[in-house]
């Protein structure tokens, strides 16, 4: 269990990271948005963390988060990012629990969330996933389909497109993710051209080995986990 002082002081050290990063790209580190990923972690560890000044959290799995939002309501300041993959038969709850889908991997998810939103007369917020690397183990859209991918989904009622997400490979060396990176500026850039009347605002990109990096290469969301909360158990 970490206590929470502990959770404060890592929390400062990743802001003031964060900060060091935006002035070294010359960027407005407000532009930033720190998602605490608080998957695994309880209740109590999460309301650490949010008297400690943080409000966004990421969870990856909806039946484990259901009940740790659910337990956390009345804090009603906290802004909750559903960053793992998404299962069609989990969508009504997720809509219901989270703020912002990170994770749309798919036409056929999209869709789905299209027809839920409608069905409850509401804009779901949701990031389109980029598998930049085409590693096969993950999910997201592959960077030469993401164009036409992005029309079709940006043409279906009750989803609010927000912008991009990718999961970096896993490098020891955290420049070796730079291009992943860059690549995603670049087709943010690309979106915002053959799709102005979407607001392409933000870049979710980087996690606790690799989110300076993210930073310097333009994201507005880092999501980040030990470097808060520790190792998992």
């Amino acid at each position: 269990m970490i206590h929470q002082v502990d959770i404060a002081y890592n929390l400062e050290n990743v802001r003031r990271r964060i900060v060091a990063a935006a002035q070294r790209a010359s960027r407005d580190y407000h532009e930033v948005t720190l998602v605490a990923v608080s998957k695994t972690m309880p209740a109590e560890t999460v309301l650490a963390a949010y008297q400690a000044g943080q409000r966004h959290f990421g969870e990856n799995r909806v039946q484990e988060s259901q009940e740790k939002i659910t337990c956390l309501s009345s804090l009603s300041d906290v802004y909750w990012h559903l960053i793992g993959h998404l299962q069609t038969n989990k969508i009504k709850t997720a809509v219901r629990l989270f703020d912002l889908i990170e994770s749309v991997d798919s036409l056929h998810l999209a869709g789905a969330l299209s027809r839920v939103a409608q069905a409850q007369g509401e804009k779901i917020a949701v990031l389109l996933e980029v598998n930049v690397a085409g590693e096969p183990s993950k999910f997201g859209f592959s960077p030469d389909e993401l164009p036409g991918v992005a029309v079709s989904i940006a043409s279906l009622p009750g989803l609010e497109l927000q912008g991009l997400m990718t999961v970096a490979p896993i490098s020891p060396n955290a420049e070796d993710v730079r291009p992943v990176f860059h690549r995603m500026r670049e087709l943010r850039a690309g979106l915002c051209t053959t799709l102005p009347e979407v607001d392409w605002k933000h870049l979710s990109m980087g996690m606790t080995d690799d989110f300076e990096v993210g930073i310097e290469e333009g994201a507005t969301i880092v999501r980040v986990g030990r470097a808060i909360f520790g190792v998992r158990g």
